[in-house]
């Protein structure tokens, strides 16, 4: 079972997701170098648990649409 993300990041991922939602994909490593490029995120551990957040709603849509195609 994951933990509860912070407030803080759950806004970052959305407002990334927005703004470039074509982009990102269900990778965690391609969100990672994309969200390197795209942001000026100092800190590697948000960077990361934001990548994380943004992998796991990509999958969780793809997911969604699998179910629905069916």
């Amino acid at each position: 079972m994951g933990s509860v993300k912070p407030r803080y990041i759950k806004r970052l991922a959305d407002e990334f997701m927005e703004k470039h939602d074509e982009k990102f994909t269900g990778d965690f490593d391609h969100n990672k170098k994309l969200l390197n490029e795209l942001s000026d995120i100092r800190y590697k551990k948000l960077r990361n648990r934001v990548a994380g957040l943004i992998t796991k709603k990509i999958n969780r849509m793809n997911r969604i649409k699998k179910e629905l195609d069916e």
